[in-house]
């Protein structure tokens, strides 16, 4: 089969459409023909060579995918050869096919074509655990989405909005990024260019402050996210665009009550992200079938092109999604 493989890491130039071995199902696993991938932005570090795979995944790029089953491993029941899958991958996913463990694939929900659902995986599993089953967010409760236009947050203010939460909040750099998250649902689009979010989030919210954050920063705003914070309020920390490393005023979040979680996705052992499908496929898929949550995509590139795919997202000009589709 053909993959996108990393001749060294660095720049886009390493990007690569090279043949490399057919996987084989290992016990609990199947092999997927893959229709499309999508690009996050875990993927330009590890291009860069800063976020290596977890022991055991593939070195191919690649954290979902969408596709038909082409062979079944042992053990595995829930699923045959030709079924439509989008999955969940700890790497693989920039590849024609990729092997995955069963319980980390989801039926295409009811109204998403086959590539598009390749948008779905890695948004729809990070938002659902962390703001639902960490956080556990609402109805009537405060949101805020750092990253409004992003994947993650595109999902987030519709997830939000469909469980009824509000008012919804995200921060954005542009007007036009302003504009597509209050379509989306967002009742309050920051642009932190501009404003100081948690000045405007504590207006937003009669002065009480937001009972749920969704944070892709990291240490940059670890303290504005907690003077954001509402009394019982909950921080969930998903990235480190801002630094890993920050000050902590405990004081306040003793007095308020507040609690911090830090989680990534893809280094989780295979029964929780089993785990966080299923639930997906639940509670979030029928939302996603009757309309309330659609996945947001900007653009899709030919596989073999990947490396334009990589500058869009580095440029951060694009809302919602970027797939891959199978050449």
């Amino acid at each position: 089969m053909h993959a996108v493989v990393v001749t060294e890491p660095g720049d886009v130039d390493a990007l690569n459409w090279a043949e490399v071995p057919d996987p084989t199902p290992g016990e609990g696993e199947v092999v997927i023909d893959v229709a499309a991938s999508a690009v996050n932005r875990a993927d330009l570090l590890q291009r860069q060579g800063f976020y290596p795979p977890p022991p055991g995944a593939s070195d191919i790029i690649g954290l979902e995918c969408s596709g038909r089953v082409a062979a079944v491993g042992a053990g595995v029941s829930d699923w045959s050869v030709g079924d439509e899958v989008c999955a969940l991958l700890a790497g693989g996913g920039y590849a024609e096919q990729v092997a995955v463990p069963a319980g980390q694939c989801m039926p295409i929900p009811a109204g998403v074509d086959l590539v598009t659902a390749a948008a779905l995986p890695e948004v729809a599993c990070t938002v659902w655990s962390n703001v639902v089953q960490l956080a556990r967010l609402s109805a009537g409760e405060s949101f805020l989405v750092h990253g409004g236009s992003s994947g993650i947050g595109t999902m987030a203010i519709q997830v939000a909005k469909a469980l009824g939460a509000g008012p919804v909040l995200c921060t954005v750099g542009s007007s036009e990024k302003a504009a597509a998250c209050r379509e989306l649902g967002a009742d309050v689009a920051i642009n932190y260019r501009d404003e100081d979010f948690s000045e405007r989030a504590r207006v937003a919210t009669d002065g009480r402050g937001v009972d749920v954050i969704l944070d892709i920063i990291g240490a940059k705003y670890l303290a504005a996210n907690l003077s954001a914070l509402a009394p019982d309020g909950r921080l969930a920390i998903i990235g480190m665009q801002g630094g890993s490393k920050a000050e902590l005023d405990l004081g306040l979040l003793l007095r308020t009550r507040g609690v911090i979680s830090a989680t990534t996705l893809r280094g989780r052992p295979a029964k929780q992200k089993a785990d966080v499908c299923r639930a997906v496929v639940e509670s979030l898929w029928p939302l996603v079938a009757d309309g309330q949550v659609r996945p947001v995509v900007h653009t899709s590139f030919p596989m073999d092109e990947v490396a334009q795919a990589h500058r869009l997202v580095e440029d951060s000009t694009h809302i919602g999604k970027v797939l891959l589709v199978r050449p």
